[in-house]
């Protein structure tokens, strides 16, 4: 009997790490809002990165992480390296394309809780009532992160975030309107 839910414990483990081998090797995560404002307001909120602080939902996770700036206070260049609890991390981002007032790309570079090499980016796009903001983030799935994502899907956890994000960015670049 027990032989034979060791076998089938292996078995049910062998398939998983089959069916991880197989998933995509790369992820997109992407929101969107649609801002009751000009892109030219908003773009700032994004652009330069002291602001975030006002809007970022990693902000609201660990008040007290630390936070290092260097480079020009915005646009290509200006980077923000943070040192924070278990649920922000430790890592590095740079801007590395600026196009005012539509684009803002980013590297971001993760140590803690594991390390990890992405792109973000952030389009406005003028429409109706508004802009639209979108918030995407891209990058490849090693093997590990396939396995993970068997158990947690990192759409919605990473998602739920940039949805929080882009609300209090949204609030903010209302102000005054």
């Amino acid at each position: 009997m027990l032989k034979t839910i060791l076998i089938g414990l292996v078995a049910l483990i062998a398939l998983a790490l089959i069916y991880a081998v197989t998933r995509p090797d790369d992820f997109r995560v992407a929101r969107s809002v649609v801002v009751a404002a000009p892109a030219e307001k908003i773009f700032p909120l994004i652009d330069t990165l002291q602001n975030w602080r006002a809007w970022s939902p990693y902000e609201r996770k660990d008040p007290a992480m630390q936070r290092t700036y260097a480079g020009p206070a915005s646009g290509v260049g200006a980077a923000y390296a943070w040192k924070g609890n278990k649920e922000v991390g430790e890592g590095r981002m740079e801007i590395v394309e600026s196009t005012p007032p539509s684009t803002v790309r980013f590297k971001l570079d993760f140590a803690v809780p594991f390390e990890a090499h992405n792109e973000a980016v952030f389009a406005l796009e003028p429409v109706a009532g508004g802009t639209r903001v979108g918030w995407a983030m891209t990058g490849a799935s090693p093997f590990m992160f396939k396995l993970i994502g068997l158990f947690v899907n990192m759409d919605e956890m990473i998602g739920r975030d940039f949805e929080a994000g882009l609300a209090a960015l949204k609030t903010q670049a209302e102000k005054g309107n």
